[in-house]
């Protein structure tokens, strides 16, 4: 860093969810809306689904993250494509942790890292990184159990709105399982989904395919960025929801999931958690001159 307006980074993605990174251990660099906004432009910027900053969780602005500094030394400081502030990123915690790999910054196959969804565990296998995505919940259990959903999707393109459930994975997914004659492929994602009742902070939709024994395919729309061609908590989300559906009160099974941008494994955990696996790949390094942006 040759100063506070040239400024390094990197390039990365998991299954083509792509993130810049901008390292900041000295905790000298004010990653605010609008500057991640600008970072991300496709366009004018270096482009990506989503910014994240690396930057020692001692140095945190939250009280809540900076507590965590003692088991997690790395806070992944992620924003949204439109700059708006997200709790965390499934994908983004595995390119976090290649990073910090490459860099020194961790130097074991397992460890911890800080969100503001909490601690995810990482674990290192040769070129799969698994990342332990923490604690679940249906939002409405009650109704879920029920009727087997809680929300409706009204979709672009579409007369009548789709059923859809709810899952928390730190951060909100609304799941819709498509009718049969309903092909992926066909869905116009370009506008975003209206969700009712209206998620007070937004919501993750991702629109899912069975395919095979403990398989699906899926398409997802990111709150605050538009469809991306991955979402690691949408994965899981789908993999429980999908697992809910078919019966399994508690999920115990691991599922395939493919997205447009490659394929994750999703394992059910013990104590209601779920463990996401896939690749991570650093693909560029450079310096950016941000009073240019």
């Amino acid at each position: 860093m040759a100063d506070m307006t040239t400024w390094r980074f990197t390039k990365g993605h998991g299954t083509e969810n792509d993130f810049v990174l901008l390292p900041d251990v000295d905790a000298r660099l004010d990653l605010d809306a609008d500057l991640a906004r600008r970072l991300a432009d496709r366009h004018a910027g270096v482009g990506g689904d989503g910014v994240i900053r690396v930057v020692p969780t001692a140095a945190a602005a939250d009280d809540a993250v900076r507590a965590m500094a003692g088991r997690a030394p790395w806070f992944m400081d992620y924003r949204n494509a439109d700059g708006s502030v997200a709790e965390m990123c499934g994908n983004g915690t595995r390119v976090f942790a290649a990073y910090l790999r490459r860099e020194g910054l961790e130097a074991t196959d397992e460890f911890e890292i800080a969100t503001r969804a909490g601690i995810k565990g990482i674990r290192i296998e040769g070129e799969v990184i698994a990342t332990n995505m923490g604690p679940w919940r249906l939002d409405d259990p009650a109704r879920a159990e029920a009727d087997g959903f809680d929300s409706l999707v009204h979709l672009q393109g579409w007369a009548e709105p789709w059923s859809a459930l709810s899952v928390d994975m730190g951060n909100p997914h609304t799941v819709v399982a498509l009718p049969e004659g309903v092909e992926l492929d066909s869905l116009d994602l370009l506008h975003a989904p209206e969700v009712r009742p209206t998620p007070p902070n937004g919501t993750n939709v991702e629109l899912v395919r069975v395919v095979g024994e403990r398989h699906i395919a899926m398409r997802v729309h990111e709150r605050g960025v538009g469809e991306t061609r991955s979402c690691g908590t949408g994965v899981c989300a789908a993999a429980l929801a999908t697992s809910f559906w078919a019966g399994d009160a508690e999920p115990t099974d691991d599922w395939t999931v493919d997205v447009p941008g490659g394929r994750l494994r999703v394992r059910a955990l013990p104590d209601h958690e779920v463990e996401l696996a896939g690749p991570a790949a650093l693909v560029a390094d450079g310096t950016i001159d941000l009073s240019a942006l």
